[in-house]
């Protein structure tokens, strides 16, 4: 028997490794980005072309390397930020692991170029597929700049994995803003295609958030600022009007290194407590210090996941400083614990509280009231006898009453109903209950219908034919409006475009970030354009992150949910009536693209029995 194990050649183990570490263009981005940053740069650029795929050129003025340092920087683990173990505990760089370079090495053609202050000639190196092909020096200023050209060239397999350029320049600004915006002090600008999409002065952290969310936010922060012995957290968070539906501007950065936490971001959103309407959320720009030694940085490859030795401890202090800030702001309420004169003149406070006093008091009811089992938290246990029958109380009949059933598909549209879920008595009225139930007298019962989620499946199929089969119609503005959005979304509203003109929608692009709204699908009423073109693109970006849909997919649904009316709106008889019409001749009338129940029968046999009879 021959041996069978063998260690893999250094190219090949470096393409592997760089699956974790490069997988899309903004990956790579992060990773130079970074690097440019611990080389103490004042000032970096990003160059893109083709959204990554053909050119990420990161130029810095940083410190440079030296000509051994620029070859030894694309081996695997080459690093200069760790020496001992003792150095993994008390790490303050943005890059330690010396992983990135080798992995870009050997997924895509690299040119380097760098120089120290005090050399006279810069190196020049050609790497590709992890293989050095040319080191020469070279004439230039002191930093380094860094090229990355046709990414996964030597692996087409991956290279077909990735999504169209306005997805993946999403990405790439994603990435790009979260450097961005931990460093305000350093210049940075990107470049896509020869045209300029950030061009960042050095400034204040307030000034930054601005240049990178818009404008809009400038007089909408209130700063948070508190400090401790163990931590100090500082930024700004939004008022409640900044809110959005979705989770929108959310940043948290630790030793500003930006991380994802749902459980910090609970801390906020349980800060801003009653102060924001319901499936709302807040903005936040924060950053936490903390000692090294108490957060462990290397626990995801891209290290955007971390895990802290005490996690309570930090919850409860974000908590703390940004209702904090919000009280001093007069956001929040605070509570003044300080005792006004008159209160002190009282004799309940002026004169001592003597042993005779506290007798007395005891003594009373009122005192007795409030202690042992006669505390206002304590509740004595039922009898069992007494709670026998609750079950059967919350328990729905299952023989006479016919539900629908509310498992969710993601294939509504190839589905169609044998026969309609119900049958309207001829020539009913309609009754309308708190402005968002319908209830129907149907054949043998009554059917209550949920308005909105009704008029969303009946849309969410409208829609779908629209952009599968057949374009709807579009009413021209009379007036265009101009749209104007940050980067982020200008990109994606690119990528919507042609779907969007299915739907109805005639959008134009205008310039920089800017957009005009020509025209507007048929049956939406006019005069709110710019509002729901803003919050489509919301919903889209923060649509549903556990489940897969295809970009249509995603936009369908997304505009049923915006279109519906909404619960709590009143309704004509024949808007009841039409609508009623329009959900029994839906293909999968009985749940919403999400698999919500739009309506519940109830027979006759079920009601007779309600009443005893």
């Amino acid at each position: 028997m021959t041996d069978i194990i063998q260690v893999l050649p250094d190219n090949i183990a470096n393409q592997i490794a760089a699956g974790e570490v490069i997988s899309r263009p903004a990956s790579a981005v992060k990773e130079l980005l970074e690097n440019a940053v611990d080389a103490g740069a004042t000032h970096i650029q990003l160059i893109v072309a083709d959204a990554g795929k053909s050119l990420i050129q990161v130029i810095d003025n940083g410190k440079g390397m030296s000509a051994t340092d620029a070859r030894l920087c694309f081996e695997r683990h080459a690093t200069s930020k760790i020496n001992k173990i003792d150095d993994l505990f008390h790490i303050k760089t943005m890059g330690f692991r010396g992983e990135a370079l080798a992995s870009i090495a050997a997924v895509a053609q690299v040119v380097l170029k760098t120089k120290r202050a005090s050399d006279e000639l810069g190196t020049y190196i050609e790497i590709e597929n992890s293989v050095v092909k040319l080191q020469e020096p070279v004439a230039m200023e002191q930093g380094t700049s860094i090229a990355m050209k046709n990414l996964f060239f030597s692996v087409p397999a991956r290279r077909n994995f990735l999504k169209s350029n306005a997805s993946e320049m999403r990405h790439i600004i994603d990435e790009f803003i979260r450097v961005a915006m931990a460093f305000p002090a350093i210049f940075f600008s990107l470049t896509h295609n020869g045209q300029q999409v950030f061009h960042l002065e050095s400034g204040s952290l307030k000034q930054r958030i601005a240049q990178l969310l818009g404008n809009q936010y400038n007089a909408k922060l209130v700063a948070v600022n508190e400090r401790t012995d163990y931590m100090n957290i500082a930024g700004f968070v939004g008022k409640p009007e900044t809110a959005k539906k979705t989770r929108g501007d959310q940043y948290f950065f630790v030793n500003n290194r930006f991380i994802k936490s749902a459980y910090l971001n609970h801390a906020v959103l349980t800060a801003f407590d009653s102060l924001l309407p319901k499936d709302s959320f807040p903005t936040y720009v924060l950053f936490i210090e903390v000692d090294p030694a108490v957060v462990d940085v290397n626990v995801h490859p891209t290290k955007q996941e971390i895990k802290f030795e005490d996690e309570k401890l930090i919850y409860a202090f974000v908590q703390a400083a940004v209702k904090h800030a919000l009280a001093q702001f007069s956001i929040a309420p605070s509570l003044d614990f300080s005792l006004s004169a008159d209160i002190q003149q009282l004799d309940a406070v002026a004169k001592p509280f003597t042993a005779r006093d506290q007798q007395i008091t005891s003594g009373g009811r009122l005192y007795q009231s409030f202690t042992q089992a006669h505390q206002a938290h304590k509740i004595e246990g039922a009898a069992k006898s007494e709670l026998k029958s609750w079950p059967s109380f919350f328990t729905p009949p299952t023989t006479d009453v016919l539900t629908t059933n509310s498992t969710a598909s993601t294939n509504f549209e190839f589905e169609t109903p044998q026969q309609l879920p119900f049958e309207v008595v001829p020539n009913t009225t309609y009754l309308q209950v708190r402005n968002t139930y319908v209830v129907v007298p149907v054949k043998d019962g009554l059917a209550i219908v949920h308005q909105q989620l009704a008029h969303e499946r009946v849309l969410y199929e409208k829609y779908s034919t629209a952009i599968h089969e057949k374009a709807l119609a579009t009413q021209r503005s009379l007036f265009p409006e101009t749209l104007h959005v940050n980067a982020q979304d200008a990109n994606l509203l690119t990528e919507l475009l042609p779907e969007l003109h299915k739907i109805g929608y005639m959008i134009e692009p205008f310039g920089h970030q800017a957009f005009v709204i020509q025209g507007i699908p048929a049956d939406v009423q006019s005069g709110n354009e710019r509002h729901a073109i803003e919050l489509l693109l919301e919903q889209f970006k923060h649509f549903s992150s556990d489940v897969k849909f295809s970009k249509r997919e995603k936009l369908i649904r997304c505009m049923a949910r915006q279109q519906a009316i909404k619960a709590d709106q009143t309704l004509s008889h024949q808007e009841m009536e039409q609508l009623i019409q329009q959900l029994l001749h839906c293909k999968v009338p009985n749940v919403t693209p999400t698999g919500a129940p739009t309506f519940t029968v109830f027979n006759e046999a079920y009601l007779d029995r309600l009443f005893g009879r």
